[in-house]
């Protein structure tokens, strides 16, 4: 009787394929250049599912597009942009996702030479950080990118209203957009966005997540206009917008479908606002309220009283005690992460209550909380679900509290 060995060279290309898929995405190259059956194999569009491509584009290299096609990539992120992007754009005709995050030297003109007929595949675009880019490259977009869903213009600081209005007037698909830190966007602008101002415009009702952080200009009139166009807006991030206050909380109090809302930093929220909040018909999971200084243990036991389904809350330098703590957790079965870092009057006594009634914790942050003490940690680490637990300087996970 003879014994065959199966060697590796033996397995069908269809095996070798399923067994390149588990690899990362630089062994998924390396593969390729051990011999013509690996090269093929590796080359199935199966090893290269989801797998977003990162290109420096310098010089010319006429066997790059044609080689991400073959392996079917259709997600694209630009490390450098030394060549025309209409380069990526011809070369790759059913492109998913573009990733130009911080390619400064992308001017209006080079979108505009890249964009000159529809790109229907194209569903997300990411221009943060391209500071050159202004309302010109919108007006573009939403000619050419109708079906556009995910677009991230943080950063894109010479964005205006009229911008807004273009996005409002074609990418009627959009479910995602981020505006961070785009100085000039007003309540103008949001108004464009949720179909409320006298244009042309419906707006972007299909609108699921949107980043407004660090809009200055935001005022309550736009959380009103959110409220009444944005319908289907599941996260809402606010923060660091200081020119909105407790009465805008009204408005976005009858937001059912609103799951997650960032107020982190917004100076003129108050337990006021917490109330509305808590008093509406919000069925939020994540709430973020750190750093605002006016939130109290008042906030607390509003929260236990209206938004008492929260999986995540955080708190961080919040002037919440030990009191406040006591109000909230008998009512809160549901919360998972909860971040108190720089509280400083939680003591060993508002420990030991989330230890008693927060059973489901996985996360909690106590970062500068001065006044707890070895006891009031170890009645913490006993929480059976726990797997971080942040006091600043070290971060103790299961495996060591274990130990």
């Amino acid at each position: 009787m003879f014994e065959m060995e199966t060697h590796i060279s033996c397995l069908f290309p269809e095996i070798l394929a399923i067994i390149f898929s588990y690899l990362d995405v630089k062994d998924k190259g390396r593969v390729a250049q051990v011999c013509t059956a690996w090269r093929d194999a590796s080359y199935h569009k199966s090893v290269w599912r989801g797998v977003e491509a990162k290109l420096h584009l310098r010089r010319a290299n006429p066997s790059l597009f044609p080689s991400l096609q073959t392996r079917g990539i259709k997600k694209v992120q630009i490390l450098s942009l030394r060549r025309s992007l209409s380069y990526v754009i011809q070369g790759m005709p059913h492109i998913e996702s573009l990733n130009l995050c911080g390619c400064f030297n992308l001017t209006d003109n080079g979108l505009g030479h890249a964009f000159v007929q529809d790109i229907s595949s194209l569903r997300v675009l990411n221009l943060s950080l391209c500071k050159q880019i202004t309302d010109s490259s919108l007006g573009r977009i939403a000619q050419y990118l109708k079906n556009l869903e995910v677009l991230e213009l943080g950063g894109c600081s010479n964005i205006t209203n009229t911008g807004l209005l273009l996005i409002a007037w074609g990418l009627h698909r959009l479910k995602s957009l981020n505006l961070r830190s785009c100085r000039h966007v007003s309540d103008v602008g949001i108004g464009h966005l949720s179909g409320m101002t006298r244009s042309a415009a419906e707006g972007c009702l299909t609108l699921e997540k949107l980043t407004l952080q660090d809009c200055q200009k935001l005022t309550d009139l736009s959380l009103k206009h959110i409220s009444k166009g944005l319908n289907k807006l599941k996260v809402l991030n606010l923060s660091f917008c200081g020119g909105i206050s407790d009465a805008g909380m009204i408005h976005l109090s009858h937001m059912t479908h609103l799951c997650s809302l960032n107020l982190r930093s917004c100076d003129n929220i108050s337990d006021t606002g917490i109330m509305h909040l808590a008093m509406g018909s919000l069925r939020l999971t994540g709430l973020d309220v750190s750093f605002c200084d006016k939130i109290g243990d008042q906030s607390l036991a509003y929260i236990a009283q209206g938004l008492y389904q929260l999986k995540s809350l955080s708190l961080c330098s919040c002037h919440i005690s030990d009191d406040g703590i006591n109000r909230m957790v008998r009512q809160m079965h549901e919360l998972k992460t909860l971040n108190i870092g720089q509280c400083v009057r939680i003591t060993d006594k508002g420990l030991e209550l989330i230890a008693d009634h927060l059973t489901q914790l996985t996360g909690i942050d106590l970062y500068g909380c001065t006044k707890i003490t070895k006891r009031g940690l170890e009645r913490i680490t006993q929480l059976p679900c726990l797997k971080v637990l942040n006091l600043g300087l070290w971060q103790m996970t299961e495996s060591e509290r274990v130990r």
